[in-house]
């Protein structure tokens, strides 16, 4: 029983038809399932993804009408996202200026070359050089060049006052394993974990910030991170874990394209275990993704009434 990987990092807009754009026309990702969040069906969730919709390459929005965050600590900070080489990498930089995307420009740290930005809204993002490693299928529709184009997620940075009861978690309740340390911009220490075989596209990077006040959810938020479980069978496993280890938690969660468990981290960060599997070819056919909403079966009956209440892209 392992994870394998970041699955999906699900964050907040304020804004969903500049998201829309930024997402897919500016950053070329995949408009993989356009439907709305299951326990507020008046918000859309837009997920983004490669050009098959693979697991782990999933970047996906909450559309909801609020204030910016509030930034601080005992949350995820940055998102990162993987591109194959520094070629791409060297696009990039040119293409977000081009944009009107301010960027600190290329710098290497961790021993890897990033490109750290902020979309609109705040969003704090970075592009990852992952040397092919990790799942990641180009869009043939994608205005971005294939070499180019971003192949998924990649490491999440959490911002946490005291690591100790967050390392506990990560090691001895969901079996990564605490790999390195690096300095980051502003001098605070940021410890690596990795899970399954490692590499950008499956670790965490936790900055020890002592005395920083808690944010505040908002647009430009992450609301939570997602883990890989590869089978339901796993799955079915975590569950029992969780419950074994007195951990607070959802219990078993039904999303028809993937099943979840959802946690807190002694922090305060939101934790979700979810499957690779049925996916997002369950109810669209794969070259037609995200093309029209999409609802699970037990919303269907909805449909009127949700789309009455959602603004178009």
């Amino acid at each position: 029983m392992e994870l394998t990987g970041l699955h999906h990092v699900t964050a907040v807009s304020a804004d969903a038809p500049y998201n829309h754009r930024f997402y897919t026309q500016t950053l070329g990702m995949r408009l993989v399932k356009k439907t709305v969040n299951q326990d507020d069906t008046s918000a859309y969730h837009l997920f983004y993804a490669d050009g098959e919709a693979s697991p782990g390459t999933d970047l996906t929005f909450f559309d909801w009408p609020v204030p910016r965050e509030r930034r601080g600590s005992h949350a995820a900070v940055r998102t990162f996202l993987r591109v194959r080489d520094d070629a791409a990498l060297d696009y990039w930089a040119g293409r977000l200026a081009d944009s009107g995307v301010a960027h600190s420009g290329i710098e290497t740290r961790d021993g890897r070359d990033m490109l750290p930005f902020e979309d609109r809204e705040g969003q704090r993002l970075g592009l990852i050089v992952d040397g092919g490693r990790g799942p990641g299928v180009p869009w043939a529709k994608s205005p971005v060049p294939a070499d180019h184009q971003i192949r998924g997620l990649g490491p999440i940075v959490l911002s946490v006052p005291d690591l100790a009861p967050t390392a506990a978690v990560l090691t001895h309740v969901m079996g990564m394993r605490e790999v390195r340390t690096y300095a980051s911009e502003e001098g605070r220490a940021i410890h690596v974990f990795e899970m399954g075989e490692g590499g950008p596209a499956a670790e965490v990077h936790v900055k020890v910030e002592p005395g920083l006040a808690p944010a505040v959810q908002g647009a430009g938020a992450v609301h939570h991170v997602a883990f890989r479980v590869t089978t339901f069978d796993e799955y079915d496993e975590w569950a029992r874990r969780l419950k074994e280890l007195r951990i607070p938690n959802s219990g078993k969660v039904d999303r028809f394209y993937f099943r979840s468990l959802y946690f807190r981290e002694p922090n305060g960060i939101l934790f979700e275990l979810a499957t690779d599997g049925p996916g997002f070819a369950a109810d669209e056919d794969a070259d037609h993704l995200g093309e029209r909403l999409a609802l699970p079966p037990f919303l269907e009956g909805r449909r009127a009434a949700i789309e009455a209440g959602l603004k178009p892209l």
